[in-house]
């Protein structure tokens, strides 16, 4: 009945790490569907604009890169390159395989007499490679969105002194902060190779898969098929990120009133029971020297867990 009770347990609380992990991704990749097919039916059947049929032409086929983009899964070697880590397929498969089996042993050390606890604990493990790899890839790429518009206003100054635009990215892959520096450099590299503008600019955003980028491959992609001033369309990239800053700075100062009530109410059961402990420690102690009270730790981390996640998802937005 104990066992049955805590595989149960075991499960439910999986289940709902996995929601809370999945279901907001989920249901955003939802929204942003009906938004796009809700915009494209309203806009079929209309007319071309005279003269705006080679516009039209290159905005629907940089559509159609964006919705194969957006529907493919990023691979792992793509996600440890974006993370700016050097590491193999197979030595992130070995670094899971030992934390697996690491945790394994500790699980099975610290309760023998459970021993299904060290099916979650092996579990546990081997997905602590990703959420590392994934808090790297995020640091990285929160740093780039802070740079970027600074390199944009680089390219802009630039341009409008009568300098190539490749001798402008050059600038940037020489004076500019990390990881735009190392991007560029890629970039310039890719164009030194051969590459146009627009295919050098394209495998930027496949490296650094974030609206700016995506922004500014639209932007020089547009400028090299249909012409124009390019200094003036970079010049309202550049306002449009740094507004798109001033709105991730404001919803930061609103949310940090609910992240430090979720700090607070994450840390009371530790608190508690650091106290009980002070107090009575034979009262406590109980959860440590028995079968149940062991089993009821495991429970209260894995739905701490959760609910820690779960208000993670709930004050972290996304613009």
């Amino acid at each position: 009945m104990t066992t049955l009770m805590l595989f149960l347990l075991v499960t439910f609380a999986v289940g709902g790490v996995l929601y809370a992990l999945f279901q907001p991704q989920l249901q955003r990749q939802d929204i942003c569907n009906r938004r796009r097919a809700a915009i494209l039916s309203t806009g079929a059947g209309l007319p071309a604009a005279p003269g705006k049929s080679s516009l039209d032409e290159v905005l629907r086929e940089l559509e159609t890169k964006q919705k194969a983009k957006q529907g493919a899964r990023p691979s792992l070697r793509s996600r440890l390159r974006q993370a700016g880590l050097t590491w193999s397929k197979a030595r992130y498969f070995w670094i899971c395989g030992a934390l697996s089996v690491l945790s394994a042993l500790l699980a099975f050390v610290l309760w023998q007499g459970v021993p299904l606890a060290v099916v979650p604990a092996a579990i546990l493990g081997f997905t602590m490679p990703h959420f590392y790899v994934n808090y790297r890839r995020d640091k990285r790429f929160r740093a780039f969105t802070e740079v970027f518009p600074d390199a944009l206003d680089v390219v802009i100054r630039g341009v409008k002194s009568g300098l190539p635009l490749g001798d402008c990215l050059r600038i940037i892959a020489a004076e500019s902060q990390e990881p735009v520096k190392s991007e560029f450099k890629k970039l310039v590299e890719d164009h030194t190779f051969g590459m146009t503008n627009e295919e050098a600019v394209h495998r930027l955003f496949q490296r650094m898969p974030l609206p700016e980028t995506s922004f500014f491959s639209i932007v020089i992609t547009i400028q090299g098929r249909t012409g124009g001033n390019l200094s003036e369309a970079l010049g309202n990239l550049s306002k449009v990120l740094r507004e798109r800053k001033k709105m991730r700075e404001k919803i930061k100062a609103m949310s940090s009133e609910a992240k430090a009530s979720a700090g607070i109410i994450g840390a009371i059961p530790f608190a508690v029971s650091f106290f009980v402990y002070l107090t009575s420690p034979e009262y406590i102690s109980l959860l440590f020297t028995t079968t149940l009270g062991n089993v009821t730790l495991a429970g209260c981390a894995l739905w701490m867990f959760t609910g820690v996640m779960v208000m993670r998802k709930m004050i972290n937005f996304d613009i």
